[in-house]
């Protein structure tokens, strides 16, 4: 019922959905009416697992090859030059303010990623959707994937520059959970494309479409690779391999508001205040570069694929929105340095607190001038 007011509130002001959802959860968590109970907490885990695996499919399926012929150029220097963009400044700036140089490195790869959920709520709650929408939502399927693979690098140079004998094991690691769950999406999708939709023929069930997500996600978590992005190759597989129907992508989207209501509610609700009250000149420098390197990285790619004027002023301030990936990787980052781990997850805590509240109202007024202006 909150959703239904904050969509309402949503369409009247400059305040996205997700921006408002999130407010409510902290009104209502514990550290403020505490109002939900802690059993509910305790899923949010899987809440979010859910959430993702729908958003990463239905991004999967923006990858058709149709769209990639008319944005493929675009989307691949865009989405590389805003991961790297926001990768390098951060890292230079907490470099240069002193921090040591592994944990500078760390926490600038994790400054790479973006919240594609937010993005795609923010995105598809604007009314007048153009070719911007399009490409946005096209990058932010591969906004991710660069962070991951800049965080596997970075954790392996750090295992360098601290004499660890595991560097190679590491990259290792790294390929294979890359690759490994492009792979098992592409093996899963390939069946899944000509098997839906047969036994109700050319109209594929919302059980069908919601097995084939689970099944990915469940083998993905179980073979430890990241089940984002095996969701994203399952679904890019499925829309371009799938000639008899696109039914499985209305399905999920049929769907997956409310879990996407539950989820921000939760996160907005686990937020921790003292994180945020923890800010200090490092997290400060770490939202200014951060800022500045998306959009200066996002004008750099659009301006490599001769992309108009507006999509180079706006592209790289639509990625800013900031969470679940980066959360995942400083718990991964801690573990890797644990001597910084408190460090690490106060700043990307408190950043995330801030980008994921100003961040999605960033990216509505880049969808606005760039799409209905």
């Amino acid at each position: 019922m909150l959703s239904l007011v904050t969509d309402l509130i949503g369409r009247r002001t400059f305040l996205p959905r997700v921006t408002l959802l999130l407010i409510v959860g902290m009104a209502v968590g514990p550290h403020a009416f505490n109002l939900i109970p802690n059993v509910l907490l305790k899923h949010f885990d899987l809440v979010a697992d859910v959430a993702l695996l729908m958003i990463g499919f239905l991004l999967g399926g923006k990858l058709t090859r149709g769209a990639l012929r008319e944005n493929g150029t675009a989307v691949f220097w865009v989405s590389l030059c805003a991961a790297l963009g926001a990768a390098l400044l951060v890292s230079l700036a907490l470099w240069v303010m002193g921090m040591a140089p592994g944990v500078a490195l760390l926490l600038g790869c994790i400054a790479a990623a973006t919240d594609p959920m937010a993005t795609v709520d923010t995105a598809m709650e604007i009314e007048c959707r153009g070719p911007f929408t399009k490409l946005l939502l096209s990058i932010v399927a591969l906004d991710d994937a660069w962070a991951l693979m800049l965080f596997s690098v970075g954790l392996t140079l750090v295992a360098t520059l601290h004499g660890s004998e595991t560097s190679e094991i590491l990259l290792w690691e790294a390929g294979a959970d890359i690759f490994g769950a492009l792979l098992l999406g592409i093996i899963i999708g390939l069946p899944g494309a000509w098997l839906t939709g047969r036994i109700r023929k050319g109209q594929p069930m919302l059980t069908e479409a919601l097995a084939l997500v689970f099944i990915c996600g469940g083998l993905a978590l179980w073979f430890d690779l990241s089940f984002l992005l095996a969701a994203m190759a399952m679904g890019m597989t499925v829309t371009n391999f799938a000639k008899h129907h696109d039914y499985p992508f209305h399905a999920i989207e049929d769907i997956e508001w409310p879990f996407l209501v539950i989820f921000f509610i939760l996160a907005g609700a686990s937020f921790e205040f003292a994180a945020v009250l923890t800010l200090g000149g490092i997290s400060i420098v770490y939202i200014v570069a951060r800022s500045f390197g998306k959009w200066w990285g996002g004008w750099l790619g659009a301006h490599a694929a001769h992309t108009d004027s507006v999509t180079r002023r706006w592209i790289g301030a639509a990625l800013l929105p900031q969470a679940g990936a980066a959360m995942g990787m400083a718990l991964v980052a801690a573990s890797a340095l644990p001597e910084y781990s408190t460090l690490v997850m106060t700043v990307v805590i408190s950043t995330s607190v801030l980008f994921e509240l100003a961040g999605p109202i960033v990216t509505r007024i880049a969808l606005q001038k760039a799409d209905c202006d």
